[in-house]
């Protein structure tokens, strides 16, 4: 099986998006990527994108990915935040969510990056020990806290 990983490009992320779906449904929440393919597609693209991603192909095929963007972290400097990445149900357990991975940790190294951070649910037993087989700490202590969109505005 030949897997091609790249970054992707403009064209490649309504495909992208379509993982993200795939993602949500999975994990249980479907309901919860709010944002149409359209916005999905701006924000990735142009001179400053929101967030990057690579990809996984087979046969010119979109059947994995990573979404990512660079943050920083007063504790450690640049980092880079991995938001999803999946792939495609049937072409699971076949190493290419470790060579999206690889292939993440390759561009952490060339932006010098300090650290990769992402979250897991705590259900999702195939994707920690996944993370454990990779040697990621999973920290037991940091709560994931959020606001909405509609808690966003202060009255």
């Amino acid at each position: 099986m030949s897997i091609n990983i790249r970054k992707a490009e403009t064209k490649d992320l309504p495909s992208i998006y379509a993982l993200v779906k795939e993602l949500a449904l999975y994990e249980q929440a479907p309901h919860e990527p709010s944002i149409t393919v359209e916005e999905f597609v701006q924000d990735g693209s142009g001179d400053t994108p929101r967030f990057q991603a690579i990809l996984a192909e087979k046969n010119g095929q979109t059947i994995g990915g990573a979404v990512y963007y660079h943050g920083y972290s007063t504790w450690k400097g640049k980092i880079i935040y991995l938001d999803d990445i999946v792939v495609n149900e049937s072409y699971r357990k076949q190493g290419i969510g470790t060579l999206l991975f690889k292939k993440l940790l390759q561009i952490t190294q060339e932006l010098q990056v300090n650290q990769l951070r992402w979250h897991v649910l705590d259900w999702n037993h195939p994707a920690i020990k996944f993370y454990k087989k990779i040697n990621a700490s999973l920290d037991e202590h940091w709560i994931t806290c959020k606001i909405e969109k509609d808690g966003l505005y202060i009255n």
